[in-house]
This record gives C-alpha cells, structure tokens and sequence, in this order.
C-alpha cells in the first residue's frame, strides 16, 4: 500500500500526517494567513521534507473546515474529503483503543463525538475553546501567543482569581472539596497581575471544556473522554482534567498525536472507505 495523506485543514492552521500500514509518518504543523495558503503549504513542506514524489502518494484525504474550499485534486494526485466527526472519532480510536468513548476535539471551538463500537456519532459542542482563550487573552493579556500564555500561567496562583468553596464556606460541600471553584473569577480584582490571570484564562476554558464533555455523556454509561487539538499540548492541560478526574470519576485521556488526531483519522477514513467524498 502506498502513503495516505491525512490533512486536517484549519481556518489558519493546518496538520498533516502520512500513514502506511497503520503507521503514522512524521507529523507536519505548518500556520499561514488563510486555509488554501496553509493546505498548499503545508503539502509542499511535508513533501519537501520526506523526500517524496507525488508517484508515492496514494491519496490525500483532507478534513477540517477549510477542506471546503478544495474544489480539484491536489497535484493531480486523487483526492477526497473525510467527514470531520467520523474523522475525530477513527482518529481517537486509533490511539486509545477502547470501544466507548467521547472524544473532545479541543480547536477554536469544541465538539463532543461519541464512539461505541464501530459507530461514530456527533453529539454536539460548545463555543469555548482555543479562540476563546485566545481572545480573552488578547484582551486581558494583551498577546495572543500561546506559549506566553502557558508561561504566564505557570507562575500565576488562581487563589487570587477564581472563588473557592473554601472562601465561602467553612467546611467541604458533598462531592466538592474546599479548594473546588465556585465562581470563575469571582474574586479578580483590578490589581490582578498578568500571571494570575493567564492561570485564570486556561483554567476557565479547560475547566468548562471538561465539565460539559461529562455532561455530554449523561444518560450513557461512557466514563472515558479522549482529548485532542492543540489545547492537549499546555502544560496545565494533564494537572487540570487529573483534578476533574478525580472530582467527577472520570478518566481523561490525552494520546500520543493528539493535536494530529483529526488527520490521522483522515488518512484511516480512506482505509476503511468511511465517509469520504471524492474531489474531482
């Protein structure tokens, strides 16, 4: 079999894997000002990079909302457009190999796929996500550089942002520790320094991304969630869902190329010949 081409393709950002024989070959990241300019370049990179003709490539399967502006085969290479649900779903599924599952793709927004089995199906999403921590730091923060971000964070103390149970009530609640957050940001004040309220930003955004995956699994009896998108790569992002984990009885997930995970379900959604649609 010859190489597959996944390529998850962002409203700005694009990831691009290549999987033979259920092997992932060099993941590729590339960022530019707008979807085709990003696709293109992040082709020609990763094919630069490996060394490749187009004679070794067996097909491209492109996901992502920006799959939509492709309207011909890429170099004249065969070409074909994955569902970005199922995509999600095959992704997840092949690095964390458990039957029942939701999958939460972590990207300018959020979307909750539930897996069982073989069956894919999107169940919903919320609007909080990287575009809003992005935003809300550009805002409070004045950048929107997600490694300032995480920096930031990591030297700030979310005992002066966030209230906790603990300033509001003398004992634990059933269920919710002293330290367990009441009000995000209920305490901030205008003196807050930069580094208390990156802590804020991320903990608000992973928090709530958290919380309504397990509300999503409500009235099943899933208690696995498989995080991906780039949000997986902060630094805060493990300690934060651990706490959840442990508040909820939950487990959370993050698995080796989560932030390609919708591209590898790409490439495998070529395989296995499930929701594709041919770009002619």
């Amino acid at each position: 079999m010859g190489l597959v081409i996944g390529i998850d393709v962002g409203g700005s950002t694009t990831k691009i894997v290549g999987v033979r024989n259920r092997k992932v070959i060099s993941p590729l990241f590339v960022r530019a000002s707008d979807p085709l300019a990003s696709l293109y370049g992040a082709l020609g990179k990763y094919i630069d990079s490996n060394k490749l003709t187009l004679g070794d490539i067996e097909e491209i399967i492109l996901t992502g909302v920006g799959s939509a502006y492709v309207e011909q085969p890429l170099y004249g290479v065969p070409t074909a457009r994955a569902d970005e649900f199922q995509a999600n779903g095959l992704g997840a599924k092949f690095t964390i190999p458990l039957d029942n599952i939701i999958v939460v793709s972590m990207g300018t927004g959020t979307s909750f796929v539930k897996v069982q089995g073989d069956k894919i199906e999107h169940i919903g999403g919320t609007g909080i996500g990287g575009g809003t921590l992005l935003g809300l730091s550009r805002l409070l923060l004045k950048t929107q550089r997600i490694e300032t971000i995480a920096e930031l964070a990591s030297r700030g103390s979310l005992n002066n942002i966030d209230l906790q149970i603990q300033d509001i009530c003398s004992k634990p609640l059933p269920g919710l520790p002293l330290d367990a957050t009441a009000s995000n940001f209920g305490k901030v004040d205008g003196n807050a320094s930069p580094e208390d309220l990156a802590s804020g930003i991320l903990h608000l955004v992973l928090r709530a991304i958290g919380q309504s995956a397990i509300l999503s699994s409500i009235h099943s009896n899933i208690r696995d969630f498989v995080l991906i998108g780039n949000l997986t790569r902060l630094e805060q992002c493990p300690e934060i869902f651990a706490k959840m984990e442990e508040l909820y009885g939950v487990r959370f997930h993050i698995p080796e190329y989560s932030e390609y995970s919708t591209a590898i379900g790409a490439a495998l959604a070529y395989q296995q010949r499930t929701g594709i649609e041919i770009i002619e």
